[in-house]
């Protein structure tokens, strides 16, 4: 295993990089999962990055009333396939978990089973995409949960710019979630910069005025390559300004207009955010299984790693 996850991402002079994934479906048998790990690994060998971070996919149909571009199946279970991963890789995972839908019972359960039979040790805890739906467990509570169980997991939090622009609150979102154990935040994939630029900012600054130390934010990124994957994007609550959509969709390759976009915003969130004193990080993922848009991804992490590396060097 490489270093310690928990030490890469307490260390505030170094970039850490991450590619997002989620699951295989469930229904496909287990030997054909594991030829997808394997197929996935195989296009990471030409990368150096510190993990994974795979996702807990949940149907959120109860977000909006807007249709799903993509139909929702139900996946492996995330502790699964991080495993899998961890195994074949030799590389720690950051793991997803949706708690809503379970008992504190169960979630404590879930807690040990992820520690004692899959190697879990890195999580990130996924609130109820709405209000209107059951909720047994609230996220504040699985929190709370987390912090009194005997093991002793890595703990993120998710961080939306998205809802920040909305509510001009997320910063205090995040300084909350850090007093409740979070220890790092991954974001919604950025294609707004100045709503990310914003956010980052007024949580600096609460950082600065409460006196304590800013935890790193792994900033997300995906290509982009159709009007079906940017309508995806949308639906899932990615902002996406007219005149960026424009701009994909009007360019002779899709993709590659995309992947400029991402270093663009990238750089204008470094020029902004980067002496701010807050650890940055990078959690590159593809939102569909398109070939084109996953190699694309591969891509996009080279491009986007070398720029953090080299703002970062400048830094110094």
């Amino acid at each position: 295993m490489r270093a310690n996850l928990a030490t890469r991402l307490s260390d505030p002079n170094r970039g850490v990089y991450f590619v997002g994934t989620t699951p295989p479906r469930a229904e496909v048998a287990e030997m054909d999962m594991h030829i997808i790990a394997d197929k996935l690994l195989q296009r990471l060998t030409s990368i150096d990055y510190d993990g994974l971070v795979v996702y807990d996919i949940q149907d959120e149909s109860s977000r909006t009333s807007t249709p799903r571009p993509f139909p929702f199946k139900a996946t492996y279970d995330s502790r699964i396939y991080s495993s899998v991963l961890t195994q074949k890789s030799n590389h720690p995972t950051i793991t997803y978990k949706s708690v809503s839908a379970r008992s504190e019972q169960e979630f404590n359960q879930w807690l040990e089973q992820a520690w004692t039979e899959y190697g879990i040790r890195n999580v990130v805890l996924v609130g109820s995409p709405s209000s209107s739906g059951t909720i047994k467990l609230p996220l504040k509570d699985a929190y709370k949960a987390l912090e009194s169980h005997e093991r002793s997991f890595n703990l993120g939090g998710v961080a939306i710019a998205e809802r920040h622009a909305k509510k001009g609150d997320e910063h205090l979102r995040m300084q909350q979630k850090s007093i409740d154990g979070c220890n790092f935040f991954i974001t919604q994939a950025v294609y707004d910069a100045d709503a990310t630029i914003d956010l980052l900012q007024q949580y600096a600054a609460l950082c600065k005025e409460q006196g304590v130390k800013a935890n790193r934010v792994i900033l997300t990124f995906t290509p982009c390559g159709s009007q079906k994957t940017l309508d995806f994007m949308q639906w899932l609550g990615i902002a996406t300004p007219s005149a960026i959509s424009t701009r994909i969709l009007d360019a002779e390759d899709s993709l590659a207009e995309s992947i400029h976009i991402c270093e663009e915003n990238l750089q204008k969130i470094l020029n902004y955010c980067l002496s701010l004193e807050i650890p940055l990080g990078l959690n590159i993922e593809s939102l569909t299984n398109r070939k084109e848009e996953i190699d694309a991804s591969i891509k996009l992490f080279k491009l986007l790693k070398a720029t953090l590396d080299l703002n970062l060097a400048k830094r110094t």
